[in-house]
């Protein structure tokens, strides 16, 4: 089984050389790791990373953002399996190969995730219960809260196929938008490992510099409403979603002393708190 590493970059020339190490230490080889450097400034020099095998750079003149880089990676890939990796977050050496041998014991996987550990300036942090990744309802649970980690996956090149790429019209919450349409139609499997680590506290994480995260979930949880896949049961859960985070973003607007943006936020939850009694209704 071939895998191609992703790796999209933007002004992360040193915490790359720490991703791509972990990348060169795995047990299990990948094919190729693609480096798409997304509009850095300087642009990543190829000659600075000569130590590393079987890289392969390609370059976005300007920034296009983290979906469209790894939508750019993904289709430039020669792997049967696509393997992600944020640039600033790293692997165990074992990673690569827990997940190809449970593929090969399991059947017919084409989606796996593995566990992480969380390192904030130096330390580790232990995660939020609510983050459990485990199966029980994971789709249901991803509604509020993005639960799979983009450097855990290992995917099928089919997967791609048939639920599309990363949506490229969200700047960011593109991977929470991704999972909820894969979950709709593919089961993922996890191993309870730790075999990410994920660090935290520098200051160009988008979690950090982007206010109201929860604007582009709602983006998302509103294409998800079109999707023919959902259930009934399932349409009137992502419409409470949508209410509860329209009713967040109201608060939050009104505290940053923005009531014409609370109002807007408002309004939708209105909207979609209707929707909810009308389709309760009819169930």
């Amino acid at each position: 089984m071939l895998v191609s590493v992703v790796i999209p970059a933007l002004n992360r020339s040193t915490l790359l050389h720490r991703a791509l190490l972990s990348v060169t230490e795995q047990s299990a080889q990948p094919l190729e790791v693609l480096i798409i450097d997304d509009g850095s400034l300087p642009h990543l020099n190829p000659s600075n990373y000569s130590q590393y095998p079987n890289l392969k750079f390609f370059r976005n003149e300007i920034t296009e953002g983290v979906a469209s880089s790894r939508n750019k990676g993904i289709k430039q890939a020669q792997g049967e399996w696509i393997a992600l990796l944020d640039s600033d977050d790293e692997w165990d050496s074992s990673k690569l190969e827990k997940q190809l041998e449970l593929i090969k014991t399991s059947g017919e996987i084409r989606a796996i995730h593995t566990d992480e550990k969380w390192i904030r300036n130096g330390n580790e942090v232990l995660p939020p219960r609510y983050l459990d990744k485990s199966n029980h309802l994971l789709w249901e649970r991803s509604l509020r809260h993005c639960l799979i980690c983009p450097s855990s996956v290992l995917l099928h090149k089919s997967v791609f196929k048939k639920i599309g790429f990363f949506d490229e019209s969200l700047t960011v919450c593109e991977d929470y938008d991704f999972w909820l349409r894969l979950l709709l139609e593919e089961k993922i499997e996890f191993i309870e490992e730790k075999l990410v680590i994920k660090h935290g506290g520098h200051p160009d994480q988008l979690s950090t510099t982007t206010w109201g995260m929860d604007r582009f979930r709602i983006k998302s949880l509103q294409k998800l409403t079109d999707n023919n896949k959902l259930s009934p049961q399932q349409k009137t859960l992502v419409i409470k979603v949508i209410t509860e985070k329209c009713a967040i973003l109201a608060q939050g607007s009104e505290k940053r002393q923005k009531p014409e943006e609370a109002k807007i936020f408002r309004e939708l939850a209105k909207k979609y708190s209707d929707g909810v009694s009308f389709l309760s209704k009819v169930l």
